[in-house]
């Protein structure tokens, strides 16, 4: 077996390294902003690049026996990390907790506490091959959009999600009011409305209002700037993951153009492996 060790860059930059198949520093790279390293075989074309605000391990390095790698291949046990702020809000005993239960626990539970203030949630997605993106989803209280907290809750949020009841009509009549809210309090880099898909929750069950005519609807999320809206149900887990999907994409493709306008990442989009998937018990919303 190998022998493995830690090396530390001036930077405090801590790099595993197989003592069979050593790299070393070679240059400074300004448009990644990172540092390159290069295998000590002059033939072997592999190399890795360390930023100075990422903590790297390099896994089984070794593996590719000194022939002629692409950069690809040797960047594959490299992968990026997202994170990103979402909101999920709407009036009173929607069902958004029970939402995003399912979505991040496969759960659902017909017990019902209202939730005060703020609860959070984290999903982690293994996007693609290069990509794992880690979701922070902000549960706000129904009755808080009525507070003063609302601009420190959505602050630096990327997307959201405006949850209503198809079985109580009110609840759909204050969509309006949430999104108004929303676009008022945060903005993407440009100005513009961050991504919000629009979910009509609890459509197991008998629905009111106009909810029943797509094509209203479409012309309601078109109006009011929504990405796209579903009929969702936390109890029969309809349409959660095709929705935060939709959300996802959009969000992705907001940081990929920002990224490509600024030559760089996002100062969050780097955090360690070891952040938890809990949510809080005991604050749950019945679908």
């Amino acid at each position: 077996m190998m022998s493995i060790k830690f090396e530390f860059d001036d930077n405090g930059v801590a790099i595993i390294v197989f003592d069979s198949y050593r790299f070393y520093r070679t240059s400074y790279n300004k448009a990644r902003k990172a540092y390159i390293w290069n295998c000590v075989n002059k033939k072997c074309k592999a190399k890795i690049y360390v930023t100075k605000d990422t903590y790297l391990v390099v896994k089984e390095v070794g593996s590719h026996n000194h022939q002629e790698t692409s950069l690809s291949q040797a960047n594959s046990s490299i992968k990026k990390e997202c994170l990103y702020k979402i909101l999920v809000i709407g009036e009173l005993g929607t069902g958004k907790t029970s939402i995003i239960k399912r979505y991040v626990h496969q759960f659902f539970s017909q017990h019902y506490r209202a939730t005060i203030g703020v609860d959070f949630a984290l999903k982690v997605l293994n996007w693609d091959q290069n990509t794992i993106i880690r979701l922070q989803l902000w549960d706000i209280a129904g009755q808080e959009r009525f507070g003063n907290m609302t601009r420190v809750y959505y602050k630096e949020a990327v997307g959201a999600f405006i949850v209503f009841d198809v079985t109580r009509a009110s609840t759909f009549d204050a969509v309006v009011k949430w999104k108004q809210d929303l676009d008022a309090k945060v903005q993407l880099a440009d100005g513009s409305p961050i991504p919000c898909v629009l979910l009509a929750n609890k459509c197991d069950q008998q629905k009111e209002g106009i909810v029943n005519n797509p094509n209203k609807m479409n012309e309601y999320c078109e109006e009011h700037k929504f990405s796209g809206w579903f009929e969702t149900s936390a109890k029969e887990n309809i349409n959660i993951e095709e929705a935060a999907k939709t959300l996802v994409d959009q969000i992705v493709r907001n940081d990929s153009s920002n990224e490509n306008g600024r030559g760089g990442s996002r100062d969050s989009s780097k955090f360690p492996l070891e952040s938890s998937e809990e949510f809080s018990e005991g604050k749950s919303c019945a679908c």
